[in-house]
């Protein structure tokens, strides 16, 4: 009986990814995820990736947004992380690693050399089922990559990450406008309706 639920629950999900646009149309572009879309949207409105960036891709398996990046970067650098290996891509250097680790981040300043311009992040805590829970480790996250951010970020630099509306918005949000002289929010028509995500878009550091 467990396992029809399961096949059932597995199916209605492959049905949906079929029915999504974005999913239909990553395939057909050749992006990795649907999640592309959502950079290329915030990209347009905000326009912070350019071709001579120095970007630090947060969260980046399986590719997409890395993608997006690598044809728009040609003469800066770009270095995506995560935990799970992403497959090789022009432009692209590549770390498997736990960002949380203290000697992620040295190997982070040590391949850059100097500030970045842009760091961008749509990473996520893996999920357990419980959605409020998610969402609070998610922005857990996020707040991770505030700091962060603004300590290897040039001091017009850009912050773009993933979080949820949740118990802690809030908090993540008075945190980023501690950091950041500007802060937005926005929702690209990429994400899945029923999803509480939306991005941070934070600019130009205050001085500590």
């Amino acid at each position: 009986m467990k396992k029809s639920k399961k096949k059932k629950k597995s199916n209605t999900w492959k049905i949906k990814q079929h029915r999504d646009q974005f999913f239909k149309k990553s395939k057909t572009l050749g992006y990795r995820s649907r999640s592309a879309f959502k950079l290329i949207e915030l990209n347009s409105k905000f326009k912070f990736i350019k071709k001579n960036t120095k970007l630090l891709d947060i969260g980046s398996y399986p590719g997409g947004w890395a993608q997006v990046t690598s044809k728009i970067i040609t003469a800066g650098k770009i270095l995506s992380l995560d935990t799970k290996k992403m497959d090789k891509l022009k432009n692209v250097s590549f770390l498997q690693c736990d960002f949380l680790q203290e000697n992620t981040k040295e190997k982070i300043l040590n391949f850059f050399k100097d500030k970045l311009d842009v760091v961008i992040s749509d990473m996520a805590a893996n999920t357990t089922g419980n959605k409020s829970l998610d969402s609070i480790r998610t922005n857990q996250l996020c707040a991770e990559v505030i700091e962060f951010s603004s300590k290897i970020l040039k001091p017009n630099g850009v912050l773009v990450s993933k979080l949820f509306m949740g118990d802690d918005f809030l908090e993540v949000k008075e945190l980023a406008k501690s950091r950041f002289k500007k802060v937005e929010f926005f929702k690209p028509e990429a994400s899945r309706n029923e999803s509480k995500e939306t991005y941070l878009h934070c600019v130009t550091l205050r001085t500590l």
